[in-house]
């Protein structure tokens, strides 16, 4: 069994290693989302079999950062750690609030990150077990979530805003799934669908980003579907796709949704 003692000079030297060569705003940021209490989560995650190897960051987001990883197998993960600083807690409070399976968290800012952590560990299980391409959650603990790696063995999968459409009408209806079928069959409304929350991995979108997302019986959910769809819109009306109107979306995905009830 490794001592702790090694696990953590390894996680300090990954560190240090993954601070090279940065500019002076993103090694800083790297040392906010490597705090001492991060470093001890994925400390647990290595002595329990979960975690081998850290490698290279895959994206930086608005909560937290993600970061190629390998289980024991050499399997590759994507593990994606959140920030605990005071301007992501105010960024997800909002969606925080109102939410019924969230409704006893009060306290502290680390408090509600980690369960920003488990809102999005929870959506992700709602949307894979609804059958929409998201990346298969794995485990989570406190603010570090591991989940499937979208991606090959040269490079993470892109972001939709980065690709050449060679079909835009067929990934157009493909992406405004993602907001009616979550409505209806996962019960969740993602609250920021755009082309930068979608990765393209082998000519499929690919869902990201989805601890913002609210269940459908919140009471922003319908402001936060129509402006998804407006999103979706924007975006692909200028890759020259036939979008259909916001109205009849919104009407399709409420109508399947009375449909259920």
């Amino acid at each position: 069994m490794t001592s702790y003692e090694e696990v953590y000079a390894y996680l300090e030297r990954r560190v240090d290693a993954l601070k090279t060569d940065k500019s002076g705003d993103e090694r800083s940021t790297l040392a906010e989302v490597f705090d001492a209490q991060t470093l001890m989560t994925i400390y647990d995650f290595m002595t329990s079999g979960v975690i081998e190897h850290i490698g290279f960051p895959i994206s930086t987001g608005k909560e937290g950062n993600v970061f190629y990883a390998e289980d024991p197998d050499g399997e590759p993960m994507a593990l994606k750690i959140f920030r605990t600083s005071t301007s992501t807690f105010k960024r997800i409070n909002k969606y925080i609030e109102g939410d019924p399976r969230f409704g006893d968290i009060k306290g502290n800012r680390r408090k509600l990150i980690y369960a920003w952590t488990r809102k999005e560990y929870s959506n992700l299980n709602r949307y894979w077990d609804a059958g929409i391409p998201v990346p298969e959650p794995f485990a989570f603990k406190k603010n570090c979530l591991i989940m499937e790696y979208i991606g090959d063995e040269n490079s993470p999968a892109p972001q939709l805003k980065n690709c050449v459409l060679e079909e835009p009408d067929e990934t157009y209806d493909e992406v405004i799934s993602f907001a009616i079928d979550g409505f209806r069959d996962a019960r969740l409304v993602h609250g920021d669908l755009s082309e930068y929350n979608v990765l393209m991995f082998e000519g499929e979108p690919v869902l990201i980003d989805c601890g913002q997302a609210v269940t459908s019986d919140h009471f922003n959910a319908k402001e936060f579907l129509r402006r998804d769809i407006e999103n979706v819109n924007r975006f692909f009306k200028n890759r020259g796709a036939d979008i259909i109107s916001v109205d009849v979306i919104m009407e399709e995905a409420l109508s399947k949704d009375s449909d259920d009830e």
